[in-house]
């Protein structure tokens, strides 16, 4: 795959599995700048780790996609989705001002989807 793969397409796709995986293990090591914004935003405890564990998956299923290409085109889908929701997540939370952070993290995983 890697053959196939343009050295921009493997760059933004570790970029994003990069990105994800430390939006995942940040939920579960309770990072101050990721639980207590999910706690104003009202995401109930019992799913944060689900959370978490979505992020890492997206992040492992983008570098599997190096080798089984369908793989790593639904884990970016599957991130893109996610961060979306986690958009929604903020804007019905009013907080306007977080909006750009899950954007941020949105950017890669959409990269690689244009990309690759």
């Amino acid at each position: 795959m890697f053959a196939e793969m343009t050295t921009t397409a493997i760059v933004v796709t570790a970029v994003a599995a990069f990105m994800a995986g430390f939006s995942g293990a940040s939920v579960f090591l309770r990072a101050k700048f990721v639980v207590e914004p999910l706690a104003a935003y009202g995401v109930p405890r019992a799913w944060w780790n689900r959370l978490g564990a979505a992020k890492v998956a997206g992040a492992v299923g983008l570098l599997v996609g190096f080798f089984v290409p369908v793989v790593g085109t639904l884990a970016a889908i599957g991130l893109v989705l996610y961060f979306a929701g986690a958009v929604i997540t903020v804007l019905r939370a009013r907080s306007y001002g977080h909006v750009p952070f899950p954007l941020v993290y949105m950017a890669p995983a959409v990269a690689v989807l244009v990309i690759v």
